[in-house]
């Protein structure tokens, strides 16, 4: 067994199979989950792939490596920089998002990283849509569909979100079960003919920097570091100048629409007031108050 085989297994085995679990209806896992220590993989939201009548095949493999090219790996260096360790989940089984890292900057209501809903114009996108929602609404509360997105080759980009956790990140069995019912649920209406057949379905987690709905994720998601995009407006010119900072949400006003925002003890802030040093008393007592109206894109930061 060579190097990338074993590391295959490895994770295949540590990460994917459970014990005493029947097969699951799904081909593969994508590509994009792993820790930033390993070679050159990219990180992205925990993916289950399926597609109907398929197998279920976990696959991790570096992104930059065709898969004719597996057998032609031989150095066994880089399994020293891989370890599965256990804070890759949290005490409650959930995963931590610091290793779904998006690739791109997510922008609001793109049926992606920025959430909502985003559909390719096809006859059978809304049907899809309002299956879905239905397949979350059956998890009695626990679930929710942070982004929604078809696609024109036949595909469905689901983000499923747990309602019911700080993080708000979901299982892999909440990815699983998602995924098993909303598969059921297509198979149905492809044999009714309300949509076309052999569907491609994504579902994942929202991922390590997901925007921030304004205003009914602000409250929920207070004690996170966020990164926040604004405007400032002049009143004596009416120009308007945009900022951006990483930010801990002080307060939230929900009758008259504004938010008040400290800095975050994070690296990037500390670094202000020299290395190594922690952040300072005007920093700590800095505030900036905003209207809603003003925020262009808040969404979770990360240092990792």
């Amino acid at each position: 067994m060579n190097s990338i085989h074993l590391t295959r297994f490895l994770l295949n085995s540590a990460m994917i199979q459970a014990p005493q679990r029947p097969p699951m209806d799904f081909s593969h896992i994508f590509s994009s989950f792993c820790p930033p220590v390993f070679l050159s993989f990219s990180s992205s939201p925990f993916v289950v792939h399926a597609k109907k009548n398929s197998k279920f095949e976990p696959v991790i493999k570096p992104s930059n490596v065709e898969d004719d090219d597996y057998d032609d790996i031989e150095d066994d260096s880089f399994l020293d920089e891989f370890e599965i360790g256990e804070d890759m989940v949290d005490d409650e089984g959930y995963f931590e998002d610091e290793y779904f890292e998006e690739e791109a900057e997510p922008s609001v209501g793109d049926g992606a990283g920025g959430g909502g809903i985003s559909l390719a114009g096809t006859g059978w996108d809304k049907k899809t849509s309002e299956i879905a929602e239905e397949v979350a609404m059956s998890f009695d509360g626990e679930l929710g569909i942070y982004a929604f997105r078809t696609l024109l080759n036949a595909s469905i980009q689901v983000r499923i979100e747990r309602l019911t956790n700080k993080s708000g990140s979901p299982t892999m069995m909440d990815i699983e079960s998602f995924s098993t019912e909303y598969r059921a649920r297509l198979h149905e209406a492809e044999s009714a003919g309300s949509i076309p057949e052999n569907i491609v379905l994504e579902v994942s987690s929202p991922g390590v920097e997901r925007v921030v709905r304004i205003p009914q994720d602000l409250v929920r998601f207070k004690e996170r570091n966020m990164y926040v995009k604004y405007v400032t407006e002049a009143a004596e010119t009416g120009s308007s100048s945009e900022h951006d900072g990483i930010f801990r949400l002080v307060s939230f006003d929900s009758e008259a629409n504004t938010c008040t925002w400290g800095i975050a003890d994070v690296r990037v802030n500390r670094e202000k007031s020299g290395r190594g040093r922690p952040l300072n008393k005007k920093q700590k007592e800095w505030r900036l108050e905003l209207p809603l109206h003003c925020l262009r894109l808040v969404r979770f930061y990360s240092e990792i």
